[in-house]
């Protein structure tokens, strides 16, 4: 239980710190919609999401009324659909059901446009894949996910050389709005089946029917409470950074329980992630500073961020037996003003962000790169971030925007997906590598029963 003097720094946090939860995300399972005609099946998915889900925004208001703890937004997310829609064929019948369900509903984002290939593709999965692009382009709520390695299954190179053929394909459809498409599709290695955030959400076939998922984010209040201890050490800082995650965890609790009953749905898990938003006071990037850099990318960054993604992970761990997700700090470049400013002075590079993926939540994220970065470059880039996920058995992931037209300058997103400066990329090239194909083996410490 929390003392009287905890609730009262939990109500600081809120009030002046940018504490919010930043999502609720209803996970649901629709294999019982599968059929082998794909406009019955796209009606079941349609129906069972407004049967289930039509009142999210309201109990997310209401707990917003009842705690006066902000809720950033409401989410839905759903099988894969690289599964459901197998028999029947209609992927982007059932995308357009997802995506008409999510706007009436009134939610922000509905994940589980996904395939789960990191072993191999059926001719189905194949073919799904290619509809990504065309789904991203004509809906505007709906989120894809391709899981392309694991620690287990090694990764699957044939399956990389196709998405990064995805992204560019993906991009030219939207490059009339910023190539928005890109920014809805992620691409990972070591997939977890109970993301709350976006666009990798998706309802794992481990998970039951309604799944009640919560994810939250704090950077502000991690950054007010290091700026409390100038001067002191490394194991005090540590300290502070997990005492202070302990408080925001059970704030999370609370709210997931509440939303789990008044949603009639199981209580899954709280993702305690620090999720930046574009404005200041709610960057990991400041935290960064806050710990001792004189800029983010500079000589110490993977060493803070290192630090500061395991006591985020303890301290959630301490409050909570629920913690799951992706649990650590994100750095998405163009949803953090701290990392936007290091990339504009110069301080940051990618090469820089990929060493620091070794050490957070989850990757190459929300990333612009030139309109001209070639699809088998964009390939070689999901291979560095797979590689690193499969050896550490962490997860990672890449979401990188090739902005047509352009190649320098930025991009805007609008929203909580912000804005980007346009980072240069390596001239070098992959190309025969990436055309090998094949499977790279999963590591010798993988074989563990």
């Amino acid at each position: 239980m929390l003392n009287n003097q905890e609730i009262l720094q939990t109500i600081h946090m809120i009030s002046e710190q940018n504490l919010d939860i930043r999502t609720i995300t209803m996970h649901l399972s629709l294999f019982e919609c599968i059929s082998d005609n794909a406009e019955v099946t796209a009606n079941n998915v349609y129906k069972k999401l407004m049967e289930k889900a039509s009142n999210l925004p309201q109990v997310a208001e209401d707990i917003h009324n009842k705690y006066g703890i902000g809720i950033a937004n409401k989410r839905l997310s759903v099988s894969p659909i690289s599964l459901i829609g197998a028999s029947s064929g209609g992927y982007i019948q059932i995308a357009e059901a997802m995506d008409r369900a999510a706007k009436e509903i009134g939610i922000d984002f509905i994940g589980g446009y996904t395939a789960l290939i990191q072993k191999g593709m059926t001719k189905q999965e194949k073919e799904f894949l290619y509809t990504i692009p065309k789904v991203l382009s004509i809906t505007d709520r709906v989120c894809a996910s391709v899981n392309v390695g694991s620690s287990k299954c090694g990764i699957n190179m044939d399956a990389i050389k196709i998405m990064g053929e995805i992204v560019k394909k993906t991009a030219y459809l939207t490059k009339d709005n910023g190539c928005i498409g890109c920014a809805k599709l992620v691409v990972f290695c070591n997939a977890v089946d109970d993301n709350p955030f976006m666009a990798g959400s998706f309802n794992g076939v481990s998970q039951g029917d309604c799944v009640i998922n919560v994810g939250v984010s704090g950077p502000g209040v991690v950054k007010n409470a290091i700026e409390q201890i100038k001067g002191e050490d490394c194991s005090v800082l540590a300290q502070t950074i997990m005492n202070t995650t302990f408080k925001i965890t059970r704030a999370a609790e609370l709210v997931g329980k509440e939303a789990s009953k008044m949603l009639n749905g199981e209580f899954g898990i709280i993702d305690l992630s620090l999720a930046p938003t574009p404005i200041h006071n709610d960057s990991v990037g400041e935290v960064l500073e806050a710990m001792g850099l004189s800029c983010v990318g500079t000589h110490g960054t993977t060493a803070c961020l290192a630090m500061l993604n395991d006591a985020v992970k303890k301290g959630g761990t301490m409050a909570s037996s629920h913690i799951g997700g992706l649990s650590g700090a994100f750095i998405p470049v163009s949803e953090d003003i701290g990392i936007i400013n290091a990339v504009r002075t110069g301080h940051i590079s990618l090469d820089k962000l990929e060493a620091m993926t070794s050490v957070c939540s989850v990757g190459l994220d929300m990333i612009a790169i030139p309109g001209s970065t070639t699809a088998t470059t964009i390939s070689a880039m999901i291979a560095d971030e797979a590689a690193i996920g499969m050896i550490n058995n962490k997860t990672t992931a890449v979401r990188v925007i090739p902005v047509y037209g352009k190649e320098e300058g930025e991009v805007n997103f609008g929203g909580l997906l912000g804005f980007a400066p346009i980072m240069p990329v390596n001239k070098g090239n992959a190309y025969e590598f990436i055309n090998r194909g094949g499977k790279i083996p999963a590591p010798i410490h993988s074989f563990k029963n």
